[in-house]
């Protein structure tokens, strides 16, 4: 017999790993990719200059996706159930829809374009409403 796991929560890991990658990517590319994803210019200049920061703060999102990467896998059913896996799942749920809805009001007058804006908070939204799927498909099931 097969196992079944969600749907929502698969691609919620997917959607996850490929926005750690992008980060990662981001620190190999540099500067360049600093300033098309919408990083402030102090930050692209420090990276162009070879200050660690950028990086290590790149580096810390890009960690902090990962794990989301494994709570959703664990919400999906794909690996063994982790710690709080319910109030982590939500967590992440909140965070993201938050980012997107709000977004466009937290980053005004930031410096940002407005395309920046708009395309991160409708990823936002699309990431967090993913999640969210999964929660409420699953929500008998998580620990």
């Amino acid at each position: 017999m097969a196992t079944e796991y969600n749907l929502a929560f698969m691609i919620a890991a997917a959607l996850n790993a490929l926005a750690a990658v992008h980060h990662i990517g981001t620190i190999l590319v540099g500067p360049t990719w600093y300033r098309l994803f919408g990083a402030r210019e102090r930050f692209a200049r420090a990276a162009e200059v070879g200050r660690a920061f950028p990086a290590v703060v790149t580096s810390a999102i890009a960690l902090v996706l990962l794990v989301g990467v494994a709570y959703a896998l664990a919400g999906a059913g794909v690996i063994s159930p982790l710690p709080l896996l319910r109030p982590a799942l939500c967590a992440i749920t909140v965070i993201y829809l938050l980012r997107g809805l709000a977004g466009a009001f937290m980053l005004a007058g930031s410096g940002r374009s407005n395309r920046f804006v708009v395309i991160t908070s409708v990823a936002y939204i699309g990431y967090g409403v993913t999640h969210l799927v999964g929660l409420v498909q699953m929500w008998g099931r998580l620990a």
